[in-house]
């Protein structure tokens, strides 16, 4: 079996391309770094350790990669694939959308063979966005082909690959527990299930409550942490009075969607306590900055912090420490963020008021853009004391 991968970076190394090839998948990367990609081809193998006390190690082989710049072997390649999958980023899946759909077009032509193409990002429906992506890059009678043999199940994906430090490039560092939840009603009936990937009817669920109890937490964690000066989430897990505030922010929002689908209550509270260990798991080394890199995303209206809070709201939930989270996302000014660096630029040029409405997409007459307000000069204040 064959299966595209875009996206050798850590969590395409460390999580996707390890269980695609312990289920007995030849793994083509594809990526734009080039000494990535001259090392796998040269290689064609890699190790991952798993960040725990036995330090278990893993070798990834039958693997090879293209350069995504190589738009004819990327076709070519996924014109043979039977799986393709991408962790590139949300925002970078336009950037690959072109390449798949030569791909898609070259198989057409050549044997017009199932496929299921995959995007494993922090998203919402995310093989739904890369979906509209390739269709757009494609003509209709190509999209009604693609329609009855093209399959884009969105996902769920949770593993935590921290900033790696190691001498082999290749080498990986992950934590053992990870999440692969995909939409088995979008995946064609004689699909072969991937050992370790777990199939659910009704996805919707599954990523929310991911993305707003782990996502929401780590950067509530991180945030929180950089207004208090410490460099890793391990350091912040061990501040009590931090903890509190991630530990919180997950309540809210696990009150929202147990509220919403049912969740049983004492089954999530399990949960946060899990996600809360593996924050706290010492053989990691996470970089506060790169948790909570790229602050306007994570303060978008769709995203891990408003959205769970406007949802809390509308449902009757109380939220002061989601809207304290948000303040603390908006005094992220690390300097070698662009994102952070913007966000700096708006609050000077246009106040925070109007700020906050222009990145979370919430009102001035909204009690949570009050609140917001409140929690930002109060952690201000609380930051000037401290210097």
């Amino acid at each position: 079996m064959k299966a595209v991968h875009f996206g050798g970076g850590n969590i395409g190394r460390g999580f996707i391309g390890l269980l695609l090839s312990q289920a007995g998948y030849q793994v083509t990367f594809v990526d734009v770094d080039q000494e990535l990609v001259q090392l796998l081809q040269e290689r064609g193998q890699y190790t991952v350790v798993y960040a725990g006390d036995k330090q278990e190690a893993f070798t990834v082989d039958h693997v090879t990669a293209i350069h995504g710049s190589d738009q004819a072997r990327v076709a070519e390649a996924i014109a043979e694939a039977d799986l393709v999958t991408t962790a590139v980023g949300v925002n970078i899946l336009r950037h690959i959308a072109g390449s798949i759909a030569s791909g898609i077009t070259s198989r057409l032509e050549q044997s017009g063979n199932p496929l299921v193409i995959i995007a494993c990002e922090n998203a919402i429906g995310g093989s739904t966005q890369l979906q509209s992506l390739v269709y757009s890059h494609l003509t209709e009678q190509q999209q009604s082909a693609a329609d009855r043999m093209i399959s884009f199940p969105d996902a769920a994906v949770d593993r935590i690959v921290p900033l790696q430090q190691n001498e082999d490039r290749l080498k990986v560092l992950v934590e053992p527990y990870y999440e692969w939840v995909v939409d088995r009603s979008a995946l064609p009936a004689d699909h072969q299930e991937i050992p370790g990937v777990h199939y659910a009817d009704q996805l919707q669920p599954y990523i929310e409550r991911k993305l707003f109890t782990v996502n929401t937490g780590h950067c509530c964690a991180a945030y929180h942490g950089y207004l208090h000066g410490f460099d890793t989430i391990q350091e912040v897990m061990k501040q009590p009075t931090i903890v509190a505030e991630v530990e919180g922010a997950m309540q809210e929002t696990g009150s929202a969607l147990i509220a919403q689908y049912g969740f049983d209550a004492d089954e999530h509270n399990r949960y946060i306590q899990t996600i809360l260990e593996r924050f706290r798991n010492p053989y990691l080394t996470d970089e506060v900055v790169r948790v909570g890199r790229s602050p306007i995303r994570k303060l978008s209206p769709n995203d891990r912090l408003v959205r769970p809070a406007l949802t809390a709201y509308d449902l009757g939930i109380e939220t002061p420490y989601l809207a304290k989270a948000m303040a603390a996302a908006l005094l992220f000014d690390y300097s070698e963020d662009p994102e952070a660096e913007q966000i700096q630029q708006t609050v000077s040029q246009q106040g925070i008021r109007s700020a906050v409405t222009e990145l979370t997409g919430i009102e001035e007459n909204h009690p949570l853009h009050t609140a917001i307000l409140k929690a930002y000069e109060s952690l201000k204040k609380e930051r000037s004391d401290r210097s």
